[in-house]
């Protein structure tokens, strides 16, 4: 610096007088503290990493499932013992039906006596061929018969045979259809309730296997089924935990801290579907946790109603997390996963 510089800067005298404002320091001071604490939160906060499904509550089991109520034979509906709502037990009766022709029954009856005794007649037959068989037999010994007359005795009780097995299998099918005209009323299979009546009156005409109506078991052993996406689901194990949500009941969620969530419920994967549906999803089964509070009653999470669920998969650290989330990665693989991974098993 030349003396004239120097000269010039002794000579200024308000640059170093000049004094940052306390007000300017707090707020450095202030920002410079967030932003650290920002960053050890992120590094020190431990996050539960989740695969968010939303499905509804159902079963594995299809006894338990929505019912069809559906017609046994070709008639018309000729009285409801039931209405939308109503519950039933098991054996009671839910629908009768009767058949176009009034006198069908009748009919059937006659036909069945009448094969019967002619079944009986082809029986009788049959025994008498064969002792006369036996006579013939006998006979022959004795050098009285030849042996075309005995076997002439023999292809007669075989004819005979045929024909009682004919007139058999005439019974049958007659009994099988007399028995299914005679049982037209439609009985509850188990406890439960009727959800929806399809057909009306006597008026209705329905055949067999059309559905009249919908019933739903009581009491069933009810289970979750949720769609995770394809990014998600490699990672779903069966025995994982999971957290649920269930429609209607007041909840306080935090996907990543399970521990201060309010009002959600546990349970564990059991079932984790091979094949993807058509939008590439997975369908996953939850089942209730036994070391867990019960789910809801059934008046609350009924079949068929929403839920959404958590499956809990690895703990990170909540920095980790919103990077990967902010990349679309997938989740971090389970411990032992990795460890396999690592190892070649």
């Amino acid at each position: 610096m030349s003396k004239a510089e120097d000269r010039f800067m002794q000579n200024i005298t308000s640059l170093p007088a000049q004094i940052i404002p306390s007000v300017h320091k707090v707020v450095c001071w202030s920002i410079a503290f967030m932003i650290t604490l920002v960053v050890a939160g992120l590094w020190f906060t431990p996050w539960i990493q989740t695969a968010f499904g939303t499905g509804t509550v159902d079963s594995l089991d299809p006894v338990d499932r929505m019912q069809a109520i559906s017609a046994l034979v070709d008639g018309q509906v000729k009285s409801w013992h039931v209405r939308e709502g109503m519950q039933v037990k098991a054996g009671d009766p839910i629908v009768t039906l009767i058949d176009v022709d009034a006198q069908r029954l009748e009919k059937l009856q006659s036909q069945l006596a009448a094969t019967q005794s002619r079944h009986l007649a082809n029986e009788t037959a049959v025994a008498n061929a064969e002792s006369n068989l036996a006579r013939q037999k006998a006979l022959q010994e004795q050098g009285l018969v030849s042996r075309k007359d005995v076997e002439a005795a023999l292809i007669k009780v075989q004819e005979l045979k045929a024909k009682a097995a004919s007139s058999l299998a005439d019974v049958n099918s007659v009994s099988m259809v007399l028995s299914r005209q005679a049982t037209m009323t439609k009985v509850a299979p188990v406890d439960g309730t009727i959800l929806r009546l399809f057909s009306g009156g006597e008026s209705t005409f329905v055949k067999a296997g059309d559905i009249l109506g919908q019933f739903i078991p009581a009491n069933a052993e009810r289970t979750v089924k949720i769609i995770v996406n394809g990014l998600d689901a490699p990672l779903v194990k069966p025995g994982a935990k999971a957290r649920l949500q269930f429609e209607g009941w007041p909840v306080f969620q935090f996907s990543g801290w399970p521990g201060a969530a309010i009002g959600t419920f546990g349970g564990e994967v059991t079932y984790v579907e091979p094949v993807a549906d058509a939008t590439g999803k997975f369908q996953v089964w939850i089942k209730p946790d036994p070391n867990e509070i019960p789910w809801p009653e059934e008046n609350v999470a009924r079949l068929g109603s929403r839920v959404k669920a958590w499956i809990l998969l690895e703990e990170v650290r909540l920095g980790y997390e919103l990077w990967r989330q902010l990349n679309n990665f997938p989740p971090q693989k389970p411990a032992e996963e990795a460890a396999g991974a690592k190892t070649g098993w």
